[in-house]
């Protein structure tokens, strides 16, 4: 009786998380596809936007850590609802105030409230997935985010299309006040036991497990290519005259391929490594972004985007995994918090660079550059040949002082 409650409870917090995930990824991709051309429309330049999607990353590089910690002892509830909170006042900031600052308010305001909520919904599905079913569980978690991902964008295209900027706003507030709901349904947690204190130092020195680092870099590269793809590719595609509602179609198909690849995860995890699933992902973008600057053709243009997909639709669930179970455990939040921080390096990094290379070599240098930097990026990420260790192992808990 008592294992059938529990199993019961593992269902309710596993159905509310993925449910989560779909709408918190509705919320950021009905916004962020629609941010760089909105901006535009206001007058802002490439380098602007470059400035404009970095911000999204900014904050998080400083707190991503902290968050993790928060969710490890204080537990996961609090940080969800607070980090929905906080992109319900970022989704209703454009709405209300149709201006640049309001867009710029809006990005720093979604980037600080998204690290409270992808942690802790990570850590969360971490926590009731039975060991061996990892994989699995953030497989269909990965999936539930990319549903998000093709929902969202589509949706936006004919908001902007047929409606207005403002429609996409409050079509993602709307989204903000049903997940709340879902939010507080989730299982309050009693606050655990003084953990020994661990700074910022003591976080990086994990990156010294080299199936950790791996995974990290690759989880990176994977995001920021997927950032600059969201952020110049609208612009890319308007500047050759193709339709809003089409570009929407294209970034929806790639969120769509990245669901589509997750149901032969298992098989592939049957063949092939960690490593080299992960490598291979970063090696089929990097092909994808490179091909995108060779054509204006929306046919194609899909084409190279749903390969693209299908390469981040591999890389990020297995990062998922291999950051849970390095971690030690009373410290899962923290390495998941770690994980965020080096996603939003990248994600803050890339575009300020890219806008730059933008605006002094023209838009399609943009393609080049980041296909390039993706393929050099496999050499920091593939494993020596005759690496014997396992794709991970959890490293040990820190001595107490």
């Amino acid at each position: 009786m008592e294992e059938r409650q529990r199993q019961k409870g593992y269902l309710h917090m596993f159905l509310n998380v993925m449910v989560l995930g779909i709408a918190f990824q509705l919320i950021l991709n009905l916004s962020r596809p629609a941010i760089p051309l909105y901006a535009a429309s206001l007058g802002a330049s490439t380098m602007d936007i470059g400035v404009l999607t970095a911000c999204y990353a900014f904050l998080p590089m400083f707190f991503s850590i902290s968050a993790g910690k928060i969710a490890d002892r204080f537990g996961d509830r609090l940080p969800i609802l607070f980090g929905m909170t906080g992109c319900g006042i970022a989704m209703a900031l454009p709405w209300f105030f149709p201006s640049l600052w309001a867009l710029y308010m809006s990005q720093l305001i979604t980037g600080f409230s998204s690290i409270f909520i992808a942690i802790s919904l990570q850590n969360a599905l971490g926590h009731a997935a039975p060991e061996g079913k990892r994989d699995d569980y953030y497989g269909w978690f990965s999936t539930a985010n990319s549903l998000g991902s093709f929902l969202g964008p589509v949706t936006a295209g004919y908001l902007i299309g047929h409606v207005s900027y403002s429609a996409v706003f409050i079509a993602a507030f709307a989204v903000f006040v049903i997940s709340f709901v879902f939010a507080l349904r989730l299982p309050g947690q009693k606050r655990k036991k003084e953990q020994p204190k661990v700074g910022l130092t003591d976080s990086l020195v994990l990156l010294k497990h080299p199936g950790l680092r791996r995974a990290l870099i690759g989880n990176a590269l994977a995001l920021y290519s997927r950032e600059i793809f969201t952020a110049y590719f609208p612009l890319y595609a308007t500047g050759h005259g193709i339709d809003v509602s089409v570009i929407g179609w294209i970034l929806s198909i790639q969120g769509l391929s990245m669901v589509l690849v997750r149901f032969f995860m298992s098989r592939l995890l049957q063949k092939f490594s960690h490593n080299a699933i992960l490598v291979g992902s970063i090696l089929v973008s990097g092909v994808a972004f490179l091909l995108v600057s060779f054509t204006t053709n929306p046919v194609w243009l899909g084409a190279w985007s749903v390969l693209m997909g299908l390469g981040l639709g591999c890389g990020q669930p297995i990062s998922m995994t291999v950051a849970y179970n390095s971690s030690p455990k009373s410290r899962t939040g923290e390495v998941l918090g770690l994980r965020l921080f080096i996603n939003r390096v990248s994600q803050f990094t890339a575009p300020l660079f890219f806008g730059l290379v933008g605006a002094s070599l023209g838009l399609v240098s943009v393609f080049y550059v980041s296909g390039a930097f993706l393929l050099g990026g496999t050499l920091l990420i593939k494993p020596p040949r005759k690496n014997k260790l396992p794709d991970y192992e959890a490293p040990k808990e820190p001595a107490e002082m």
